[in-house]
C-alpha cells in the first residue's frame, strides 16, 4: 500500500514570500500554528504550538534549501513522520507548493484514517496560507473543529 500523503496548490505570490511565511516564527502564527519557538532552519529542534488547541508539536528540521524545500520530521518514535515542502516558482508572482508526508506505517490498523486526516490537513493549511498570502487573511487558522 501506498501511504505517502501529497498535496499541491498554486499560490500568486513568488517563492521567496511563501518560503517566508513558513519559516518565519512571526509570519507562521498567521496561517498554521499560534507560534513557533524559532526560524526554521536546518539542524534545529522546534516547538510548535497550537493556543487554540492547547497541544504542541516538536520538530526536527532536517533540510533547508532557502526558497525551494524544507523537510522535517514530527510525529515521535513509533509514529514519526518526514514532510517535505517544496516550492516551484511558475513565474515572477506565482508558485506551486508541494506537501509530502512520508513514513506512515501500512500495518498500522488506523492507515486509512491517518491518511485521511493527514491529507485533509494538509490542505486545510495550505489554504489557509493561500488566503493568508493572497489576501490577507488571518482568521482562518484554527477553525478546525475536532
Amino acid at each position: 500500500m501506498y501511504t505517502q500523503i501529497t498535496t499541491k496548490f498554486k499560490i500568486v505570490k513568488p517563492t521567496n514570500e511563501v518560503f517566508e511565511a513558513i519559516v518565519n516564527p512571526e509570519k507562521i502564527g498567521n496561517f498554521w500554528f499560534s507560534s513557533s519557538s524559532e526560524r526554521w532552519e536546518q539542524g534545529r529542534t522546534l516547538t510548535l504550538r497550537y493556543n487554540e488547541y492547547g497541544a504542541e508539536v516538536v520538530i526536527h528540521v532536517l533540510e533547508v534549501e532557502e526558497n525551494r524545500k524544507i523537510v522535517y520530521s514530527w510525529g515521535g518514535n513509533a509514529h514519526e513522520t518526514v514532510v517535505t515542502i517544496t516550492l516551484k516558482k511558475l513565474d515572477n508572482t506565482s508558485s506551486i507548493i508541494e506537501v509530502n508526508e512520508s513514513g506512515l506505517k501500512e500495518d498500522d490498523p488506523e492507515i486509512i484514517k491517518k491518511m485521511i486526516g493527514q491529507k485533509e490537513g494538509w490542505v486545510y493549511t495550505l489554504t489557509c496560507l493561500k488566503g493568508y498570502l493572497e489576501n490577507g487573511v488571518t482568521n482562518l487558522r484554527a477553525s478546525l473543529i475536532f
